[in-house]
């Protein structure tokens, strides 16, 4: 009997590592601590099933990224937010792939650090006429749920918080209500829901070009 109830036991804890392993891989990284800076965060890469998360459209309505249910295969561009410069450069300089990236049939998704009431109103007027009439998504990951489950949060210290609102100019990020930023990345996921292309760059004045943004779009195109 105690070896049936040991082995019974042990069948028990099997299949909740079992589960625990399967929720992992479903969910990405959201059970993994938030990184406690930008150089030792633990990002999803090529190979690893995208994980599951919901974000907020310009109308606050809530925007399931769902990688077992994808009609189309996605890039994923997480950015900072409006209030950074670099993060609008770059937003601008997407203006010149995101048509051919939609035609090879292909959805981007902008996942914003702002509130979805300031994902417009935050990024320069200059970006808002680059992007204008562009095919895609901008959406708001202010409680940085999507940034925690790909793996790409990470924490900023209070004096940087403090010296940011000093100078106003976070006044539509979220990261003054829980001082979590993203690292800017990009994610180019198939329509099985795999991560095919990763790019993360812990030096956020470093941005994937946008030439090679299309070569990775073109490869998801092409997947199975």
């Amino acid at each position: 009997m105690k070896y049936r109830s040991f082995a019974h036991i042990a069948l028990i804890a099997l299949f909740a590592i079992s589960m625990a392993a399967s929720l992992a891989i479903r969910e990405g990284h959201a059970d993994v601590p938030i990184a406690e800076s930008a150089d030792s965060i633990n990002p999803l890469g090529s190979g690893d099933a995208a994980p599951r998360f919901v974000v907020r459209d310009v109308d606050g309505d809530a925007f399931d990224f769902n990688p077992q249910r994808l009609e189309r295969p996605a890039v994923l561009l997480a950015f900072r937010g409006g209030w950074c410069p670099f993060c609008n450069a770059y937003l601008s300089d997407m203006r010149h792939v995101i048509p051919k990236i939609r035609e090879l049939g292909v959805d981007v998704l902008f996942l914003s650090g702002d509130r979805p009431d300031q994902l417009f109103e935050s990024l320069s007027m200059e970006t808002q006429q680059d992007i204008a009439g562009l095919d895609y998504t901008l959406l708001s990951d202010a409680d940085a749920q999507a940034a925690t489950a790909l793996g790409i949060a990470f924490r900023v210290s209070d004096r940087e918080v403090r010296r940011r609102e000093k100078r106003k100019d976070i006044e539509g990020s979220s990261m003054t209500n829980h001082g979590i930023l993203p690292v800017p990345a990009v994610f180019a996921v198939d329509r099985h829901g795999i991560i095919q292309f990763a790019f993360t760059n812990a030096n956020y004045k470093i941005r994937l070009p946008a030439d090679e943004l299309l070569l990775a779009a073109e490869k998801i195109a092409a997947a199975d």
